[in-house]
């Protein structure tokens, strides 16, 4: 029977900042040695100094870097590296390099390829969970550079309508179009921002449901047919799409239901043969109840509260069904809830315009609190670069309520001192104190209204 010990000696972690950091701190924890890479704008970052070993990959531009796959798996074989964790975002998702990394001898710490060829596009997936019965809103087919069908389409569907990405994920590069007249601008915009992130332009349209809840369920599953699912998170508090607060569970929604849900899931996909590490990601609305949405074939950014109110490691369970341990050696029962958990995501961004704010950290000192788990990529005199992600740092409080982790993450974030760069700070304590939040209220909506309202009531001062 596959182990760990005997397939994974050193792996090579082809990301950057949090999720780097977060891999390795796992890694150390199973004795195995990291590999890190950094590009030119990360050579001062914590994960560079915190593994075993660092190499440079290229210049600051992801595509010259993170996202240059014939780079990394130079430097995988150079290091001696005998498997890949992709981290989140830039290849994690992306089926060739999968296969790639398998060619060359290594294990890719995630899905089997077919899986993240097939789920990891996300109207292959719809394709395929619609078959398995599924309910789903309705979308249209992958529309390649054909701006005539994407009207036609979007007329089909009904506006409004969402433009997303069929490869990828986190939101990114999800634009709403609410009428044709703006299709031409939105639909050059979408592929440019998928192009830069994913490293594709396929796009397709989905019928866009007003202030839903964005709900999803993790998953763990072994090679052997065993899955897992470790509960759901709620991840209805976003801007542009971006979540901002993740909390688990989900609140104010009935547990029979959420329950009923996770276990017709994982039926799904331990019918489907999936494999390692997985998130279905939901729609709810009480009129249509849960609709499909995508699954993400990687980990999560936000799977730190899970992990809090489960206390199972994801990232090392990753690691190990990803070396073909059984799902009866590695998580022999899903744990019981432990409380609540809520996390906020601090990002480097004006509170207002939501525009990024690069810049050097003059000061940064996170909140040490008991209850508080901070993940972050930065430490003070860093500098946060324009060319990746603004986000500095992931804020998790656990405590025995709902209530009392919302106290605790507030208190938190109100210790946060970042300078040198704005942040979103501001914003996520107005949203904590929304007592709409506060009830279990929440919706994709939520987080414009609190803004408008701001807004409103600054213009009255």
């Amino acid at each position: 029977m596959a182990s760990l010990e005997h397939t994974m000696k050193r792996v090579i972690v082809a990301n950057r900042g949090a999720v780097a950091r977060r891999v390795i701190r796992a890694l150390r924890g199973l004795g195995i040695e990291s590999v890190a890479v950094y590009s030119e704008a990360d050579q001062d970052l914590p994960h560079v100094r915190e593994a075993d070993v660092a190499v440079p990959i290229g210049p600051a531009p992801a595509a010259q870097s993170y996202l240059n796959r014939e780079t990394l798996l130079r430097v995988a074989r150079e290091t001696g590296a005998d498997a890949l964790h992709p981290g989140y975002g830039f290849l994690s998702e992306n089926a060739d390099f999968a296969e790639a990394v398998e060619t060359a001898g290594m294990v890719f710490v995630g899905p089997s390829p077919r899986w993240i060829r097939m789920l990891g596009h996300k109207t292959q997936a719809r394709d395929a969970m619609r078959a398995l019965g599924m309910p789903m809103a309705p979308s249209s087919a992958v529309l390649r550079d054909d701006l005539a069908a994407l009207r036609q389409a979007a007329q089909e569907l009904g506006y409004p309508v969402l433009i997303k990405p069929a490869s990828g994920g986190g939101g990114i590069g999800m634009l709403a179009l609410d009428g044709p007249e703006d299709a031409e601008a939105q639909w050059a915009r979408a592929r440019q921002i998928s192009e830069r992130s994913f490293g594709g332009s396929d796009l397709y349209l989905e019928k866009l449901l007003r202030n839903p809840r964005h709900v999803e369920f993790q998953f763990l599953a072994d090679r052997h047919g065993q899955v897992r699912c470790l509960y759901e998170r709620d991840c209805s508090t976003q801007r542009r799409h971006q979540k901002v607060l993740e909390e688990a569970p989900a609140p104010a929604l009935d547990r029979a239901a959420l329950q009923d849900m996770g276990t017709r899931l994982e039926s799904m996909l331990a019918g489907m043969g999936y494999d390692v590490i997985g998130t279905v990601e939901m729609l709810y609305t009480p009129e249509s109840g849960f609709s499909f949405l995508e699954i993400n074939t990687r980990l999560q950014v936000e799977h730190a509260v899970t992990e809090e109110v489960t206390g199972v490691d994801l990232v090392a369970a990753q690691l190990r069904l990803a070396a073909g341990e059984r799902m009866e050696d590695v998580l022999p029962r899903v744990p019981p809830l432990n409380g609540h958990a809520v996390e906020a995501r601090v990002y480097a961004e004006d509170p207002v315009r939501f525009l990024p704010s690069p810049g050097v950290l003059r000061a940064f000192a996170p909140p040490a609190l008991p209850g508080v788990r901070i993940e972050t990529g930065y430490a003070e005199g860093c500098r946060v670069s324009s060319h990746y992600d603004p986000m500095l740092a992931k804020v998790i409080a656990h405590a025995a309520t709902r209530e009392a982790a919302l106290d605790l993450l507030a208190a938190s974030l109100a210790q946060f001192r970042v300078d040198g760069v704005k942040t979103n700070i501001p914003f996520v304590l107005r949203v904590l104190d929304d007592p709409a939040f506060r009830a279990g209220q929440v919706s994709t909506g939520m987080a414009d209204r609190i803004l408008q309202e701001a807004r409103v009531a600054a213009q009255a001062a």
